[in-house]
């Protein structure tokens, strides 16, 4: 079966979380996204994990899906017990000295049933504080954490998040490692796959030769609803639980990652939010990686980390790879094309008769014809689906912890707003 599967969410029990991000509304988001399988994020915390155990039914397959149908204006689209199922999952955030160093990585965990999530939850309740936050976090070294994991629950899917940002992650700058096998050691043949995340795409992890043996995974770590999708990943498999982690283990039935344009990340090239610097690696790497302005250490982004470990030219593929697509969210598009914030009633009045006329979102951007985008939703809109399939975008990257700019109308936008209808 063809379906997008989104595998890091987080519910509204972590913190700087939307209120709405509960079942419902994740499942009716989802469903609007084009997704059929969505994280449920936070299973180790005691209070949503009963929102789980509540509102959702186990499944032979291994996921969950609602008990009771999803309706009413608060929600974008409704949803049957059956339209969308959730697979269980958490983030966790492991600090911790080794090297001299305080390493800080983030470890997404997928569980195969209820079962195995208490088992996990029972044996990480001693490490640490599962009622404070949905992402607890433990001072535990990840090989530690693997080791637990494993024995807890054997056919968990263990998978290092967002592996480049700077702060929190595998290779980040500020408190990674140089190798997974640094990191990891001999644990690392327990590891599913890496996560790319939303500053970096495949193209940038293939530079890296040490990478091919593991598969690479794109996930939207959604902190609201509408964020749900932003990246994730297509399968043609067995909707199930072994089904998805086989694909990805063989990479057979693994069809391809759906990608944030990387520049967008908070986290792509190196520079600091408040002096107003942003620098690419060789700018960067001229400066001695200080700020011209202040003249403290740089934050180093994502860029430049991939740069320093590379061993590999740009444009190399492996003969194994996954296959990835670039996609800019439709409700951005029409928010650009309306010159209007993405939460204003105009913009989501247009992208809810979008969902309602031409299908879920996935559908929209990837395969709907641009002439019925056009009819609903206006020439500009339609011009920026193309543009962006096309892959014809004006960037500016990110950096230090500000989102980049993706502008899918590149040399074409004109200086008026011509209406959407």
């Amino acid at each position: 079966m063809r379906f997008l599967a989104d595998l890091h969410v987080h519910s509204r029990y972590s913190r700087a979380t939307s209120k709405d991000m509960d079942l419902a509304h994740m499942a009716s988001w989802a469903k609007a996204k084009g997704l059929k399988v969505v994280a449920t994020g936070d299973f180790t915390h005691p209070d949503w994990l009963f929102n789980i155990k509540t509102q959702l039914q186990e499944m032979e397959n291994g996921l969950l899906t609602l008990r009771e149908p999803v309706r009413g204006q608060d929600y974008p689209v409704e949803v049957e017990p059956g339209d969308v199922y959730f697979v269980l999952s958490v983030e966790v955030s492991l600090i911790y000295a080794l090297g001299k160093r305080v390493r800080k990585i983030h470890v997404v965990v997928l569980a195969e049933n209820l079962e195995d999530a208490q088992s996990i939850n029972s044996a990480l309740a001693a490490r640490g504080n599962l009622q404070a936050d949905g992402r607890p976090t433990f001072g535990m070294d990840i090989r530690k954490f693997i080791e637990l994991i494993k024995i807890a629950a054997p056919s968990a899917g263990i998978i290092p998040a967002h592996i480049w940002t700077p702060w929190f992650s595998l290779f980040g700058a500020n408190s990674g490692f140089d190798s997974i096998e640094e990191c990891c050691g001999d644990l690392a043949q327990h590891i599913l796959a890496l996560e790319t995340g939303l500053s970096s795409d495949p193209p940038m992890n293939w530079r890296l030769s040490a990478l091919d043996p593991y598969p690479l995974v794109s996930n939207s770590d959604a902190h609201s609803p509408a964020n749900l999708g932003r990246e994730a990943n297509l399968f043609d498999a067995d909707l199930s639980y072994r089904g998805i982690v086989e694909a990805i283990k063989t990479r057979k039935g693994f069809l391809k990652t759906v990608e944030f344009f990387p520049e967008e990340g908070k986290y792509h090239y190196d520079g600091h939010r408040n002096c107003g610097v942003r620098l690419s690696p060789r700018e960067a790497l001229k400066l001695n990686n200080i700020c011209p302005v202040c003249g403290k250490p740089l934050t180093v982004g994502v860029a430049h980390r991939v740069e320093v470990l590379a061993d590999r030219e740009e444009g190399y593929r492996p003969e194994n790879a996954v296959d990835y697509q670039h996609l800019f969210p439709l409700q951005e598009i029409i928010a650009k094309a309306q010159g209007k914030g993405k939460q204003t009633k105009s913009v989501m009045e247009a992208y809810f008769s979008a969902i309602n006329y031409l299908g879920d979102e996935f559908k929209v951007l990837t395969e709907v014809p641009t002439e019925e985008i056009r009819r609903v939703l206006g020439p500009r809109v339609a011009r920026a689906v193309e543009n962006m399939r096309r892959g014809k975008v004006r960037v500016e990257p990110g950096y230090d912890g500000v989102y980049g700019i993706i502008d899918p109308f590149g040399e074409e936008e004109e200086k008026g707003q011509e209406s959407l209808f």
